[in-house]
């Protein structure tokens, strides 16, 4: 199974103070940077020292669920991350390749860019600042079509252990009896999920597709918040009648979008051993 890793996003949030965040000097240049999947992990795990990137711990995860080529797309002056997987890093169950987003416009694009390697194989997607239980990305791959996990909010609020206010910026979806994704409501607010409650259930953008999204990807229009959006392709591609069969999934989604997520995220990864 191949799996394509969105590496090229600029990190602002990350790249913003945060008063209660006590970072070393790797992780402080870092979030300087907003460079998330670079972000130095201490590594505590037996026979471990020094740091891991965060970026390890996401491959590491996608080889236990039995993923054995990942393409990430990056930006054209990402050297330090080519840098360190061609080099000291270099995955020994993993086969490592790049495609180039030029510009910053949105998931759907970095979809796109991708294209080549994806070429007609289903593959899998998700984030270079979330890390997913290995058992979900395993769901995933043993799908027989296009998917996603559905979290239930409460359940993963718990696991994950973030704040519940962070759930509101989160992709709402809604489902048939069948479990086939009818709707994706993105950032829908508080007032949403108050309204949904406990079971709502939510997209932690980690997807199963085929060659059949590109043209989605392609055709999405240009969103409210000027990116071109993988959600919204998402939805187009529904329209279109590509169905996405949805699970209900369990277990913590580790989110280092902010600087005051690493110390949690450090907690949460002490003893885990990255072997990607």
């Amino acid at each position: 199974m191949k799996a394509v890793l969105l590496a090229r996003g600029l990190g602002s949030r990350m790249q913003q103070a945060a008063e209660t965040a006590a970072l070393t000097d790797g992780q402080a240049k870092a979030a300087a940077a907003g460079s998330k999947g670079m972000m130095p992990i201490p590594s505590t795990s037996p026979g471990a020292s020094g740091e891991r990137p965060f970026l390890d711990y996401v491959l590491s995860a996608l080889a236990d669920a039995g993923c054995t080529s990942v393409c990430l797309v990056v930006a054209p002056d990402r050297a330090p991350l080519r840098d360190y997987f061609n080099g000291p890093g270099r995955p020994s169950r993993l086969r490592i390749d790049y495609a180039v987003q030029p510009l910053a416009d949105g998931t759907a694009r970095a979809v796109q860019s991708a294209q080549a390697y994806a070429s007609s194989d289903p593959f899998l997607v998700l984030n270079s600042d979330n890390l997913y239980p290995a058992s979900v990305l395993r769901a995933l791959v043993e799908l027989d079509g296009p998917g996603l996990p559905a979290f239930e909010r409460d359940t993963l609020v718990h696991d994950s252990g973030f704040p519940v206010e962070r759930v509101a910026d989160f992709a709402a979806i809604e489902v048939d009896a069948n479990g086939d994704l009818t709707r994706i409501v993105e950032k829908p607010g508080r007032e949403y999920y108050d309204t949904a409650g406990p079971r709502a259930l939510i997209s932690m953008n980690v997807w199963r597709f085929d060659a059949r999204i590109f043209d989605a990807c392609h055709d999405v229009p240009i969103s409210k918040r000027g990116e071109y959006e993988l959600p919204e392709a998402v939805g187009l591609a529904v329209t279109r009648g590509v169905k996405f069969r949805t699970f209900r999934a369990r277990g913590a989604v580790l989110d280092l979008s902010r600087r005051c997520d690493i110390a949690l995220v450090s907690e949460r990864l002490a003893g885990v051993e990255a072997r990607p």
